[in-house]
C-alpha cells in the first residue's frame, strides 16, 4: 500500500470544516513603561612623547575611573572593561618612521539602577582628564515583567477579536487550535542595539569645584508583543 501523494493545490495551513470552522485572529499590545537600567561609555585617553609615558598616564587615568565607578556600590549593576590601545602618531614630514607621540585609550562601560547616582557620577566623569563620557542609553531587562504583560495583552485581544467575529456569526469559540510569537518559526534576528538619548561631554581638564549633577530624565521604553491565534468555533447557523 502506498501513501498518499500530497496535492499541491491544497493551502498549507488548514481551514477547518463546516462542522469546525476555524477563525485565525492577530493579537498585539504596546506598553510604555519607566526604564530599569542605564548604560554610560567612559572613554580616557591619554598621551606622551614616549610609549612608556603614555601608558603609564592612562593606567592611572583608568584605575582612577573604577575606583569612582566601584565607590557608588549596589548602584551599579555591571562595569566592563571594552577596548584598550597604544597608538603611535608618525610625523608628518621628514624621512624614515619618526614616531612624535604616543595616544592610549581605554574604554568601560557601566550600568546602573540608580538613576539619581547616575546624574551625579556622569557629572563627575566628565569633570575628570582626558575623560569622555557617552549616553545614557535606558533599556529594560530581558527579564522584565514589562514583556511579560505584553504578551499578556497581546493574547487577551486575540481572545476577545476572536470572539468579536464568532459573535458577528451568532455563534462561539469552542477551541484553542493554535498560538504562536510572529516569526517564532524563523531564524531570531540580531539583538538590537539599546535605543535611547545619546549625551557626550569631553573635557581637557578637571575643574576646581565639583560641577552639579546633571539632571537626566528617563526615556520611557516602549515595549511590542504580536501573536497568531487560531481557534474553532460552534459551527453558525448561516
Amino acid at each position: 500500500m502506498t501513501a498518499a501523494t500530497p496535492d499541491p493545490s491544497q493551502p498549507a495551513v488548514p481551514y477547518g470544516t463546516p462542522e469546525a470552522p476555524r477563525i485565525a485572529v492577530r493579537g498585539e499590545a504596546r506598553l510604555e513603561v519607566d526604564p530599569e537600567i542605564a548604560r554610560i561609555g567612559i572613554t580616557v585617553a591619554a598621551r606622551g612623547r614616549d610609549r612608556r609615558s603614555a601608558l603609564d598616564d592612562l593606567t592611572r587615568r583608568n584605575a582612577g575611573i573604577l575606583d569612582l565607578v566601584k565607590s557608588y556600590g549596589d548602584a551599579v549593576e555591571r562595569l566592563e572593561t571594552g577596548a584598550f590601545s597604544i597608538t603611535p602618531e608618525l610625523t608628518k614630514h621628514g624621512r624614515g618612521e619618526r614616531v612624535r607621540t604616543y595616544h592610549g585609550s581605554v574604554r568601560v562601560t557601566a550600568e546602573l539602577t540608580d538613576f539619581t547616582a547616575l546624574g551625579e557620577l556622569t557629572t563627575r566623569l566628565a569633570d575628570r582628564e582626558l575623560t569622555r563620557v557617552d549616553g545614557p542609553w535606558w533599556a529594560l531587562r530581558p527579564d522584565s515583567p514589562a514583556h511579560r504583560e505584553a504578551r499578556k495583552k497581546a493574547v487577551h485581544e486575540a481572545v476577545q477579536r476572536a470572539r468579536e467575529y464568532a459573535e458577528a456569526l451568532g455563534t462561539s469559540l469552542s477551541a484553542l487550535v493554535e498560538l504562536a510569537d510572529i516569526g517564532a518559526e524563523a531564524a531570531p534576528p540580531a539583538y538590537p542595539q539599546t535605543p535611547g538619548r545619546m549625551r557626550s561631554a569631553a573635557f581637557a581638564g578637571a575643574a576646581e569645584d565639583t560641577p552639579a549633577p546633571l539632571d537626566l530624565e528617563p526615556q520611557r521604553q516602549r515595549v511590542h508583543a504580536q501573536i497568531n491565534a487560531r481557534f474553532t468555533m460552534v459551527p453558525p447557523q448561516l
